[in-house]
């Protein structure tokens, strides 16, 4: 099991819950290169975690500009291993509606995890300054629990 996460308090939700379902789980994260993302300079992959060894994998990334976090685009364009694996795949935005960017994120996560091969199961959408937040996380994290 792997996941990517931005935010802690999503992360040791999401980890807790899978574990007391008998799950092992790494956290990993794919890092920037340079991590000012207003410097100008490309997007770079510093930390590229190896997925070949994962059953399943979970990508969450934040939302930028109304689309899937140039960095996060940036590694599934390159990773391989994603042929005949579980994908479950979620994203955070600011906004507070899905359709600000959110459900573009992740319909661009899965579009590049299905050219590759991989079983898109689950995916969902946090707004994370809306008022549903906690119900949004929690949400995912009982979709998660069937894993």
């Amino acid at each position: 099991m792997f996941l990517f996460w931005k935010h802690a308090i999503s992360s040791a939700k999401l980890e807790q819950t899978i574990r007391s379902k008998g799950h092992e789980i790494i956290l990993e994260r794919v890092e920037p290169v340079n991590n000012n993302p207003r410097s100008g300079d490309p997007v770079r992959v510093k930390t590229a975690p190896d997925i070949s060894t994962y059953d399943a994998v979970i990508f969450a990334s934040p939302v930028q500009a109304f689309s899937l976090a140039p960095l996060m685009r940036l590694y599934l364009s390159k990773v391989s291993g994603l042929t005949g694996k579980k994908v479950y795949c979620f994203v955070t935005q600011r906004l507070k509606k899905p359709w600000l960017g959110g459900n573009r994120a992740v319909r661009q996560i899965k579009k590049i995890c299905k050219a590759k091969g991989a079983d898109i199961i689950l995916s969902g959408v946090v707004n994370w300054s809306g008022s549903t937040r906690d119900n949004q996380i929690e949400d995912i994290v009982s979709r998660l629990s069937i894993i």
